[in-house]
Formats: C-alpha cells, sequence, structure tokens
C-alpha cells in the first residue's frame, strides 16, 4: 500500500518518468487561503500549536495543487522552546529566542525527555493529518538539524554568517557540544514521536550547512544527521529519511552514504547535471529550482523546470525547489511548474 506512493518509491530508488512532485514552505504565506487560517489562529506560533489549523494549512497546497507529498506545518524552532528557550516572533523580522551562550543559560535548559508536553500539539496535527490525507499523499514530518537550531539559539535571532554561534564554537567547545547534543537528543524523540503519530517520512532541515568549513562540516553537520538518522532507523526500521545539508557545495558527493539517509535535498546553487553524477549516483536526489522562479514565471520557469527534470531523469529524484517559497510568489507559477513536470 504504503510502497505505491510516488515519494516512496523514489526515497526506495525507483526511477520513475514522472518525479513526484512537493515545495518547501508549500504552506505559507503566497496563498490566500493560508493568510486567511494563519488570521484566525491569531499569530504563527498560535497557527503551529492549533492543532486543527495547522492541519489545515498543511492540507490546503494538497487540496490546490495535488502535490505528492504534505509536509507537517511546524516551525524548527519549536524545539528550543520545549527545552525551555524564551520564543517569539517580531513581525517583519523573524524570530527571537532567547540566548544560550554561557554555562549558566545552558543549565537553565531542561531534558530532552521533556520536550514531549510543550510539543504534544505538533504530534496531533499528524494524526489529524494522516487520517485526512489523499491516499497517495505521503505525509513528510522535519525538525531542524542540530547546527541550525543551535545558531538560533546562541544568537537569539538569525544572522547573516552565523557569526555567534561560531564564536562559541571556538571559545567555549565543550558548551557548544553540549548544546548539539542536547538538540540532537530532542530531535530524535521529536521525529520519533512524529514518526509514532503517523509522518511516514522524515525530513532534516540544515540551513546552515554551508558556513561549516572543513572538518567542522563533518563534525557538526554530517556526524549528528548520522546519529539522528541512525535512532530513527533503530527505532522505526525502513523509515526513509531527507537530508538538507543547504549550501553544502561539493560536500553534497558522498553526504547520503556518510549519514544513512535515503535522499539529498538540493540548493539551487548546485548543478543539476553536476548533481547527477556526483549525488545522485548514491541514490534519490530532491530539488532544485531556484524559488525566484515561483515569481517571475513564464517560459523561463518551463526551460529551467525541463533542464532539472531532464538532468536526474536516469535516477530516482524528488521536484522540489532548492529553498522555501517565498511570500511573493504567484500560485498561477507554482501550478505552471507542476503541469510541466507531469508533462502538461
Amino acid at each position: 500500500m504504503g510502497g505505491q506512493k510516488k515519494l516512496l518509491r523514489a526515497l526506495a530508488g525507483e526511477k520513475q518518468d514522472v518525479p513526484p512532485i512537493w515545495m518547501m514552505r508549500q504552506a505559507g504565506r503566497y496563498l490566500p487561503e493560508y493568510r486567511a487560517t494563519r488570521a484566525e489562529a491569531g499569530d504563527f506560533l498560535s497557527l503551529c500549536y492549533n492543532p486543527e489549523l495547522a492541519a489545515e494549512v498543511t492540507l490546503q497546497p494538497i487540496r490546490r495543487y495535488g502535490f505528492d507529498a504534505a509536509i507537517l506545518f511546524a516551525d524548527i524552532l519549536l524545539i528550543p522552546q520545549a527545552l525551555g528557550a524564551d520564543l517569539w516572533f517580531v513581525t517583519g523580522e523573524g524570530p527571537r529566542l532567547s540566548t544560550i551562550t554561557s554555562d549558566a543559560d545552558f543549565a537553565k535548559l531542561g531534558p530532552a525527555a521533556d520536550i514531549h508536553e510543550t510539543l504534544n500539539p505538533i504530534y496531533e496535527t499528524v494524526r489529524i493529518l494522516s487520517c485526512e490525507l489523499p491516499s497517495e499523499t505521503t505525509l513528510i514530518g522535519f525538525a531542524g538539524a542540530p547546527w541550525t537550531v543551535a545558531t538560533y539559539m546562541i544568537a537569539g535571532r538569525g544572522t547573516p554568517d552565523q557569526g555567534p554561534a561560531h564564536a562559541l564554537r571556538e571559545e567555549n567547545t565543550a558548551l557548544f557540544e553540549a548544546l548539539l547534543a542536547r538538540i540532537t537528543e530532542a530531535t530524535i524523540d521529536y521525529l520519533s514521536k512524529q514518526i509514532e503519530a503517523g509522518a511516514e517520512v522524515v525530513k532534516i532541515f540544515d540551513s546552515w550547512a554551508g558556513s561549516l568549513k572543513g572538518e567542522a562540516f563533518q563534525k557538526y553537520a554530517l556526524e549528528p544527521c548520522r546519529q539522528i538518522t541512525a535512532a530513527l532507523k533503530e527505532r522505526h526500521p525502513g523509515i526513509p529519511v531527507i537530508g538538507f545539508p543547504r549550501e553544502a557545495g561539493d560536500k553534497y558527493a558522498g553526504f547520503a552514504k556518510a549519514t544513512g539517509i535515503d535522499c539529498v535535498a538540493l540548493d539551487n546553487s548546485v548543478d543539476p547535471a553536476w548533481a547527477a553524477a556526483h549525488v545522485q549516483a548514491d541514490g534519490c536526489v530532491q530539488g532544485n529550482l531556484a524559488s525566484r522562479h515561483m515569481v517571475t514565471g513564464g517560459q523561463d520557469l518551463v526551460d529551467e523546470t525541463r533542464r532539472i527534470v531532464d538532468a536526474f531523469r536516469n535516477g530516482p529524484h524528488i521536484f522540489n525547489l532548492g529553498h522555501g517559497i517565498t511570500p511573493d510568489a504567484d500560485p498561477d507559477n507554482v501550478q505552471l511548474m507542476i503541469d510541466t513536470v507531469r508533462g502538461g
């Protein structure tokens, strides 16, 4: 049954004439129906923690477009909040957190085992979705990778270069590694609960992996992903894992083998022909149309979509963007992309 879903077949290594398709941030501000539901919820975090409304916005792009997968509506910063960090969102500027810059700050965090009281609404959203999604649609759960989550916890916000996290990593390596270990442990438990609630695939988003260079990439991007994947596959044999070490560049090659993930998601800085030769050789790849095409549309969108589909034609491929869809995207361009992938 489940094995017949297009996305699961790709993750199992099957080459398909028409690749399955979904989009990062497909439930989002580019859709008028999302904006209406978010207004009903009151604010972003209230939407994340309202299972009925979070399920609704997850379902909206499935109803509109018939994507092959739905991704749980949540946020990577719910884990810090569940560990005891303060989290709030500033309109127009994004998330803010209380910072972890000292051993005393770290001591205030709770144990990984205590996250579920906060995160139970997320698992309820997954349960609702597993009942309400169309039978052919795969349900994806997700979490942020430890390094990326740590960058926000250390700086208290997103930063252009992840400078505060890099500074702490060099100045107090023991504290930095203790924080990463706590996040890793919590992430394993969080994703495991999502799987128990009905997620059929999980994805690990390492949005800032590219700022880790050399040995630091191996230790703090690759190794935590390997640990999470190994633990999940031990608890849930057969569960597919997608990894997204964004801006990893040539380090995308070999990432699947080194971590045990089933699919490497690619950002749009990577040439599809190179990725087909060096990344897809090891299994499924996902990507990697530039998000700007969802704004600009036209023949460029069609041509680039076809180029990517053609480059990955000889192996397992999930069509996606190389980054999340942006709020200024035109919903009609999403339909054009889907029609082009599916041969319309």
